[in-house]
């Protein structure tokens, strides 16, 4: 699991772990939120109320939270539509999911399945994470809010984490991500 507050860069360095690594695979959340300008279409499975509280009648979440009357939620694996990797196929060469994950929901991940590796990434400072929101388009009552959650989650996010991680460099973090995940492989014998 990746988590961290809003604004450390978790989506974009999930995404370069998932392209370095054929091995690794992203579980795409599903959120009732509007897609924001420019963002992919495939950031999230966008759906509505309905679908989602659905989809959580059904018990098809692994996790899910409500954020600023928004739902966000981790499908189960038994619901999981695999996206085809690079030669169209259906990765079978994955070894290990990945969650790209609020601390609401590590905490939820945490409590099922206790072994889960949980990387919390935080920002350099609270100056470079809100300048991270407003350069993606968040408007400002969104950032405000997402900064007040941010110095809610991280005490929590340090205290379930199996590492921390500062995301003050790109490059340096993608790389001390892998290496966490590499040495934990080996741990485990992958």
């Amino acid at each position: 699991m990746v988590s961290g507050p809003g604004g450390v860069g978790k989506g974009t360095i999930v995404d370069a772990l998932v392209a370095r690594d054929p091995q690794l695979w992203l579980s795409r959340s599903w959120t009732t939120r509007a897609q924001r300008p420019g963002e992919p279409d495939d950031a999230y499975v966008f759906v509505s109320a309905e679908d989602f509280e659905r989809r959580i009648s059904e018990g098809g979440f692994l996790e899910w939270t409500e954020f600023l009357g928004n739902y966000y939620g981790t499908p189960r694996p038994d619901h999981l539509d695999r996206t085809p990797g690079p030669a169209g196929d259906a990765r079978d060469d994955v070894t290990d999911f990945v969650l790209e994950i609020e601390v609401d929901g590590a905490q939820q991940v945490k409590h099922q399945f206790p072994e889960a590796i949980l990387i919390f990434v935080l920002p350099p400072s609270r100056e470079e994470q809100e300048r991270r929101l407003r350069g993606r388009g968040d408007p400002d009552d969104k950032v405000h809010a997402r900064l007040r959650k941010a110095e809610k989650e991280e005490p929590i996010g340090r205290d379930i984490a199996d590492y921390l991680v500062v995301n003050d460099e790109f490059d340096r973090t993608v790389d001390e991500m892998m290496s966490i995940i590499d040495r934990e492989r080996t741990r485990s014998g992958r």
